[in-house]
């Protein structure tokens, strides 16, 4: 029964990597399998955490698998962070925008003074030495505005698409969520199944057990039998405690990804689905991830950004022109004061600043080689993913069908064992090794019935339509 288990762990270890270390987003596997290291994607363990949202009840609460996705949309740490860096790029589009308007200040002086010429290095005869204290009232109104900035209006026009982006991340947050607390809900579903599973198997080896007690006080069966038995009833009560444990534990990630008190006792209202996927035009569903899919669209708008940036490091060599004015009235009262005006046009062309603005070039260069790198790679990345996951929903379909015939197969072999063995025909360890194929069938199902959810969720993520999950992942 322990090689079963770690067979268990070690299918779904890989077929957890499989699915989301390609996605650059960890996610916990908890109670059937070993977690996966932290992945190196950046803010990936972000998804992972919420900020908790009300108080905990005595009452235990229904949670579905659209409230638990509802719930992590809004408090998800992920998307609360990418709606942060939003709201960071919208600033710095405003801030770079400054730059191309007018900027206008008003400033009211009242001033007292007394000059001491001698200080002043004037010593004039029979001229006092002391002036003053005298006083003057000036407002004033002051304008500057550079005309031609093309470096300016190249930042403002990378600031644009750089807020474009980190709009088309926030959205692409959105499908991460869906991912992220659908595989956990799922995985609690899978642990609600195999905690059921091994219930079931408990109470099974508890009547070959107190039937072999009751052949052996009968003399009709050696102590082996008995002792065969009580050994593989109590490896069903560890394993048992076992998958307990596991599914407490996945329950908590699961309030740690929607922000639930953790406190909050909930159950699960949906049951684990199962519906055969049969739209399987490769090409067609590409397509429809290249157009949707809002990450790559993402690296195009920064791409985008990179490239203006290097058009302003270019455009440093032009000259530029900036005005500056102000008026104001100035007197010894605001009743005798009189206006006065200056303005100022400025040609500022750069004359030595080669090897500053070259270096500043081959810089901004350097950054837009790179966004194209990277965007040609996720263009890869968009089609690499639709296929990884079409192959899983493949496999993991053909290993639905035949673990469930896996489990009635071992089910009839169980029930033949037994009534062979309350016959006096054989001793029970054929019982004993029915139990443990039937224990392996149904982990197996198990197994392959999380791996087929959460195939259909890695496609709508793949495809960018992780919100319409339901289209994808449906059935009884």
């Amino acid at each position: 029964m322990n090689l079963s288990k770690n067979i268990v762990k070690n299918e779904i270890f890989a077929c957890a990597a499989s699915f989301f270390l390609s996605l650059a987003i960890t996610i916990p596997i908890g109670a059937l399998g070993q977690a996966p290291p932290q992945a190196a994607a950046p803010n990936a363990g972000s998804f992972q955490g919420s900020v908790v949202k009300g108080e905990a009840t005595s009452q235990p609460i229904g949670l579905s698998l659209d409230d638990a996705i509802q719930r992590g949309l809004k408090t998800n740490l992920g998307m609360i962070l990418s709606g942060t860096e939003a709201a960071t790029a919208r600033a710095q589009r405003l801030s770079q925008l400054q730059s191309l308007l007018p900027s206008v200040d008003f400033s009211a002086k009242e001033t007292v003074q007394q000059v001491d010429l001698p200080a002043e290095g004037l010593r004039l005869p029979g001229f006092p030495k002391v002036i003053g204290p005298f006083s003057y009232t000036d407002v004033r109104a002051s304008l500057s505005w550079s005309l031609v900035d093309l470096p300016s209006l190249r930042n403002y026009l990378a600031a644009r698409h750089n807020f474009a982006a980190a709009q088309l991340s926030e959205e692409d947050a959105r499908d991460m969520v869906v991912l992220t607390v659908g595989n956990a809900y799922l995985l609690v579903l899978a642990d609600q199944t195999q905690v059921s599973s091994v219930e079931a198997q408990v109470q099974t080896a508890k009547v070959s057990l107190d039937q072999a007690v009751a052949n052996h006080d009968a003399g009709t069966a050696p102590l082996l039998d008995e002792l065969r038995a009580r050994v593989d009833y109590q490896s069903l009560q560890q394993q048992l405690i076992a998958a307990q444990n596991a599914l407490e534990k996945d329950k908590l990630a699961l309030a740690r990804t929607i922000g639930l008190p953790l406190a909050q006792s909930f159950t699960l209202t949906d049951q684990a689905p199962y519906a055969a996927f049969d739209q399987f035009d490769v090409n067609a569903l590409i397509a429809q991830a290249q157009a949707n899919r809002k990450d790559l669209a993402a690296l195009v708008e920064q791409a985008e950004v990179a490239e203006e940036q290097r058009k302003a490091a270019t455009d440093d060599r032009l000259p530029t022109v900036k005005a500056d004015a102000d008026y104001g009235d100035i007197g010894t009262t605001l009743g005798h004061s009189h206006g006065t005006v200056d303005a100022t046009a400025t040609l500022s062309v750069p004359v030595f600043k080669e090897f500053a603005l070259r270096g500043e070039a081959q810089q901004a260069q350097a950054r837009l080689d790179t966004a194209q790198a990277q965007l040609s790679d996720k263009k890869a990345q968009v089609d690499a993913d639709v296929r990884d996951a079409l192959l899983d929903i493949q496999s993991a379909q053909k290993e639905v069908e035949v673990a469930r015939s896996s489990v009635d197969l071992a089910n009839e072999a169980l029930k033949e064992a037994q009534e062979r063995y309350a016959n006096g025909v054989s001793d029970n360890l054929a019982v004993s090794q029915a139990q443990q194929s039937v224990a392996q069938a149904n982990d197996q199902y198990v197994i392959s019935l999380y791996r087929h959810n959460v195939a259909k969720l890695s496609l709508a993520r793949a495809l960018g339509a992780g919100q319409s999950y339901k289209n994808y992942v449906g059935g009884k």
